[in-house]
C-alpha cells in the first residue's frame, strides 16, 4: 500500500474534492490561514514522484489530477487500521466503532439497515 503522510493525505482530499486543478486551486481549498504556496507545491511534487498524482502541462503551469482512487485508498487504509488495531477482526472494529462513536439513533438504524441489506445479499 502507498503510505501517505498527513500533509499528503490532506492534499489528496482536496484534489479528490475538486477532481483536477492547478496548484492555486489546491491551495484555495485550505482553510485560513492557508499554508504557503511553496509548501503545498513541495507536497504535490512528492505525490507526483509517488505516482499518486498526474498532471498535464499548459505552458508553464501544471493541471493536477489524482491517479489514486479515493475509494481504493480508503479501503486499503481501513484494512490496515483493522489489521493493526483490531487483530484483523472486522467484528472487533465494528463493535468498537458502534460503542465508542457518538452515533445518533438514526445513524445506528441506518447502519443496521446496511448490515441487514448485506446479510440478505450474502444469503443469495
Amino acid at each position: 500500500m502507498i503510505e501517505l503522510t498527513k500533509a499528503e493525505e490532506q492534499v489528496m482530499q482536496y484534489l479528490w474534492n475538486i477532481e483536477k486543478g492547478f496548484l492555486k486551486d489546491i491551495v484555495e481549498q485550505y482553510p485560513e490561514p492557508r499554508p504557503a504556496y511553496t509548501t503545498v507545491s513541495t507536497v504535490v511534487r512528492v505525490l507526483v514522484k509517488k505516482k499518486v498524482i498526474g498532471f498535464k502541462t499548459y505552458g508553464k503551469v501544471n493541471e493536477y489530477f489524482p491517479l489514486l482512487n479515493k475509494k481504493d485508498y480508503t479501503k486499503r487504509f481501513v484494512k490496515t487500521l483493522v489489521n493493526n488495531f483490531f487483530n484483523n477482526s472486522q467484528q472487533q472494529f465494528a463493535s468498537f466503532y458502534t460503542k465508542e462513536s457518538d452515533l445518533s439513533l438514526l445513524e445506528l438504524e441506518e447502519l443496521k439497515a446496511l448490515i441487514d441489506q448485506q446479510i440478505e445479499q450474502k444469503k443469495k
